[in-house]
């Protein structure tokens, strides 16, 4: 028998130890489990069977790329990005479809088409404006618009829709500057878009204008500006030098047709103020001439040294409608001479009296109660004719070879004077 080693109750089992102690035991302690060992054998082949089936489906789903067919991208290893090949992936338009290359080749056409027709439609255009500036005999060549596209099918129907004119300098009696802008519908045409030779315009709507700007530029000589007042009316203010003198004027004009193509200005309420000290209204009326204002007879009649100078005159007396007798017994009392020029009969007497015709007289008097000689010869000079020509503003159109041209109604408006144009049976060129 073995002595057993020290060190065995510590050392690990054996295992041919455990193999060696199940040999010595019988054999026959019970029958083997006929099903367990089946299993046993065949349990890996069906195992393995269904592994491979599925082995394979696996393998038939999984195919490898096909790096030609798949040749409009690689894989840069270098940059980690997929990269396209040049010169391919490119639309060339061989590439394109019959349709597209029908739709280019349609825009392609209507676009040489479109151009063609607008030279045409500017070289009508200038020409017609060209014949429209000699048939009028315009300083200014007029600007024609031809409406409607396109352009072309209307000149080969030998009609325009509609056909805009714009004047922008039209002579205008003293003043230069006048525009006009119609509109004609319905413009037959003679000749083709390169040999324009005339037209008929059955039916012209339009207006002329006279701007205030402009009104105001052409008569700055006497620095007058115009404004609208509504209605006909047109108010002028400003100054008018006259013998060195620069006098306040005021003047309201009324804007009426003068026959079927003019219009004229009817000039009344004028007026030119020396500052307070008198008021000059043009004309031969009693009403009007050079006339004390009420502040300067107001301040006249409390003078007592002027008031005198001016009653010792025997005809400045008669003009002021006093008789002697009591002009004389006025100028002996001191009481009574204040009581006399501080009455408002007084004041409203000095107001009626025309110092023009004063001044003819006596011209020293007024030359003591302040008044320029020079400026008094002004005035004298300054007849209503001359003065209403100063601010008159006329306008006439010109008169067509062929058809009516009218006027009609007035309108002042902010912007300056607006008259309305009617045309009918015109025509321009030959």
């Amino acid at each position: 028998m073995r002595t057993p080693h020290p060190d065995a109750a510590h050392a690990p089992p054996n295992p041919y130890e455990d193999l060696a102690a199940l040999d010595d035991g019988p054999l026959d302690e019970g029958p083997l489990d006929d099903g367990l060992l089946e299993d046993f054998l065949h349990g890996d082949e069906r195992t393995f069977a269904e592994g491979a089936e599925e082995d394979e489906e696996e393998e038939a789903a999984w195919a490898p790329p096909n790096h030609r067919r798949d040749s409009g991208s690689r894989w840069s290893g270098r940059t980690g990005r997929t990269r396209r090949p040049r010169g391919r992936g490119r639309t060339t338009l061989s590439a394109l479809p019959l349709a597209a290359k029908a739709v280019v080749a349609v825009l392609v056409l209507a676009a040489f088409l479109a151009l063609g027709d607008r030279w045409a439609l500017l070289y009508a255009e200038r020409t017609a404006a060209e014949k429209v500036q000699d048939q009028l005999d315009l300083r200014a060549t007029p600007e024609v618009e031809i409406n409607g596209f396109p352009f072309v099918t209307q000149v080969f129907d030998r009609r325009l829709d509609s056909v805009s004119v714009t004047v922008p300098d039209v002579a205008a009696d003293r003043i230069s500057l006048a525009k006009v802008s119609a509109t004609a519908t319905g413009v037959r045409i003679d000749g083709g878009p390169t040999s324009l030779r005339g037209a008929s315009i059955p039916a012209l709507r339009g207006e002329v204008l006279l701007s205030f700007d402009d009104l105001n530029r052409e008569l700055g000589a006497s620095q007058v500006t115009f404004t609208g007042h509504g209605g006909d009316e047109v108010r002028a203010r400003g100054t008018l030098p006259v013998a060195g003198h620069d006098l306040r004027l005021r003047a309201d004009a009324r804007i009426q047709r003068d026959g079927e193509r003019g219009i004229s200005t009817e000039v009344g309420g004028m007026r030119l103020d020396i500052g307070d000290l008198a008021t000059f209204r043009p004309g031969t009326r009693a009403s009007e001439g050079l006339h004390l204002t009420p502040e300067s007879a107001s301040r006249l009649a409390r003078e007592k040294q002027k008031a005198k100078e001016l009653l010792s005159v025997p005809s400045i007396a008669k003009r002021l409608g006093v008789p002697g007798s009591a002009v004389r017994a006025a100028l002996r009392n001191d009481n009574d001479f204040a009581e006399f020029t501080g009455s408002p009969q007084f004041v409203r007497r000095l107001m009626k009296v025309n110092l023009i015709d004063l001044a003819a007289e006596n011209p020293e008097v007024l030359k003591r109660l302040g008044f320029d000689p020079a400026l008094l010869d002004g005035l004298s000079r300054l007849t209503r004719p001359a003065l209403v020509d100063r601010l008159s503003i006329g306008f006439r159109l010109p008169e067509p070879s062929k058809g009516d041209l009218r006027l009609r109604d007035v309108r002042v408006q902010k912007d300056g004077i607006r008259v309305r144009v009617t045309g009918d049976g015109l025509a321009i060129g030959k």
